[in-house]
């Protein structure tokens, strides 16, 4: 049995609440991913299987909220909402920005914002997601589905954390791969969600074999899987993650822990 988030920081570590819901604990900040903190049951047309496996108030103060998308329930919900409200910042996507209001900043991709706190200088960088397939049906802003940001943290002395929100696109982690450079740890969301009625139900965030594959295209040592359990409408779960980067001949850099536990990080 691991340990389960509190309100005591840790040095570098990772954990998945549930869903999308990711506590990144680096650089002397909290940072929450995508919180969702509601009970289970219908969210508008998804239904939420599991509630989180840890509380919003155990966390205590939490330092920024990375939003990569705010339109769909299951990666921002109502308790999710209020928490990233009380924050002192979220970083989201320039829509999602607006919608929010201050204190949230709206970053474009490739654009970066240093968060304020804590003893070290850390930075998060928005990078390209597509939360559909690349012909999906696109906005007047050309998104498909909605807008959605992924985020690399990075700074001195610290590892490169990509978190991929909702994208289905490989296109887009080869375009990470490219401007980046190394990538240390990778949060992927990986339960190819289908709804039907949307892009004639074909995967609108990672398969676990494309999961595999940004993998090795990103060159990471660690991959903490997320978004791929707690709600009805994915349709792939924790064991097609664990097969395919099997398949792949990379189950080594697969880090998982039950939800609300740490994975603690140790880097050069």
């Amino acid at each position: 049995m691991g340990e389960v988030v509190d309100a005591q920081r840790r040095d570098c570590a990772i954990s998945v609440l549930g869903g999308p819901t990711t506590v990144i604990d680096i650089a002397g900040r909290r940072i929450v991913l995508d919180p969702t903190f509601d009970p289970p049951g219908p969210h508008d047309y998804l239904d939420k299987l599991t509630g989180p496996a840890v509380n919003a108030d155990a966390l205590g103060q939490v330092d920024v909220v990375l939003v990569s998308h705010d339109q769909h329930p299951d990666n921002l919900d109502n308790a999710g909402r209020r928490l990233a409200e009380t924050a002192p910042l979220i970083v989201t996507n320039p829509g999602a920005a607006g919608r929010f209001g201050p204190p949230a900043v709206g970053l474009q991709p490739w654009q970066s914002y240093y968060l304020p706190g804590g003893p070290g200088r850390i930075a998060a960088q928005a990078v390209p997601a597509v939360h559909g397939p690349a012909d999906g049906m696109r906005d007047m802003e050309g998104h498909v589905n909605c807008e959605v940001t992924g985020f690399v943290l990075y700074g001195p002395k610290l590892p490169t954390i990509y978190l991929s929100g909702d994208n289905a696109s490989m296109s887009a982690v080869g375009e990470i791969a490219d401007r980046i450079g190394e990538i240390d740890i990778a949060v992927l969301f990986a339960g190819a969600a289908t709804v039907p009625a949307k892009e004639r139900g074909r995967p609108l965030t990672l398969t676990s074999a494309r999961a595999a594959a940004a993998a090795e295209v990103l060159g990471v040592k660690v991959v903490i899987p997320a978004h791929v359990d707690g709600w009805a409408h994915f349709s792939e779960g924790p064991a097609d993650v664990a097969a395919a980067f099997d398949q792949a001949g990379i189950k080594r850099v697969l880090r998982t822990a039950p939800h609300g536990e740490w994975i603690d990080l140790t880097f050069d």
